[in-house]
């Protein structure tokens, strides 16, 4: 069952899409940039309650 969140007058499900377009063809998340973005989600993602699926 999907979990539904509420505020005073309204229920809602928000659901993000997040593309990252680099401009070269050349290789710009390296290794150490990737996982620093994904702790700077999973901090973001801590404090708004988000859910991360990948």
């Amino acid at each position: 069952m999907l979990k539904l969140d509420t505020n005073l007058h309204s229920v809602f499900m928000l659901w993000y899409h997040l593309i990252l377009v680099t401009k070269y063809r050349r290789e710009v998340f390296t290794d150490d940039i990737s996982n620093r973005a994904k702790e700077i989600f999973e901090n973001i993602a801590t404090n708004y309650h988000i859910t991360l699926i990948e």
